[in-house]
């Protein structure tokens, strides 16, 4: 099976030179050294969705993570804003750094996990359920308030045998077709898969609105969509082996700025 599979991005690999735009164009701040943006992979059309936040759907999330940075819940009787006042200060550089290690649980921590914790522990209120409306309207809000501001997650330290996994898990062959997020996202970028370009599969922009799924979701689904494809089990949402991944995927797109929320196919 995995034959058959890598022999349709062989033949793609072909055709990939009709793309032409998508590798003569200067992407100025989209693209880094070697690394680029899923931006600069994206059909103009989608491109200027992203580029104008009227337009943008996802912008509806980031609205409505504003509005429950004001909430006041549970039983301390404080919102965000309390403890963090105004977030375009307080969260300038936060969406660019996570996931960061956690002296408190001792492993890798990312940004839904570390608002679930100030829920917990600081407002004494319920965590959000995962790819929930309210987790996904938090997580876009607070990762926007670093627009632009280029990713720079810390791998050395306590991060690093974290990093380390998340590097193997990367590289690592699995599912039915027996292929590994390498396979796609650099050794095959700029290819198709089917009717699709694959990108480096970088995570500057999430959360994301895909087109494919009318809405917005997070790294972590995108994730177990891409297991899924492989024909591999997916893990759940926030489980170490993801977080670990998605530490090495920041790390990967080092310097690239984040485009939170961005838009893809």
């Amino acid at each position: 099976m995995r034959n058959i599979y890598m022999g349709v991005l062989g033949v793609a690999a072909l055709t990939a030179g009709s793309i032409g735009p998508v590798f003569a164009a200067d992407w100025g701040k989209y693209e880094v050294e070697d690394r680029r943006s899923g931006y600069t992979y994206a059909a103009k059309e989608t491109r200027d969705i992203q580029d104008d936040d009227f337009e943008n759907p996802a912008m509806i999330w980031v609205d409505d993570g504003s509005n429950l940075w004001n909430q006041v819940e549970g039983e301390a009787g404080k919102s965000c804003a309390s403890c963090h006042n105004d977030a375009d200060v307080s969260m300038k550089t936060a969406g660019a750094e996570y996931p960061k290690h956690s002296a408190k649980t001792g492993k890798m921590q990312n940004l839904e996990q570390r608002i679930n914790q100030c829920r917990e522990d600081n407002m004494k209120a319920k965590p959000f359920k995962w790819e929930s409306s309210q987790m996904l309207a938090m997580t876009a809000f607070v990762r926007h308030q670093a627009k632009d501001q280029p990713v720079n997650v810390k791998i050395d330290g306590p991060a690093a045998p974290f990093f380390e996994k998340g590097k193997a898990f990367f590289e690592e062959r699995r599912g039915q077709l027996d292929m590994s997020c390498k396979n796609c996202h650099e050794d095959n970028a700029g290819n198709m898969a089917r009717a699709n370009l694959l990108s480096e599969g970088q995570s500057n922009g999430f959360p994301t609105y895909r087109l494919k799924w009318q809405k917005a979701g997070s790294l972590h689904r995108r994730f177990r969509g891409c297991n899924s494809n492989v024909r591999a089990t997916p893990f759940g949402y926030g489980s170490d082996e993801y977080v670990n991944l998605e530490l090495y995927v920041a790390w990967r797109g080092r310097g690239l700025p984040v485009e939170a929320p961005a838009v893809r196919n």
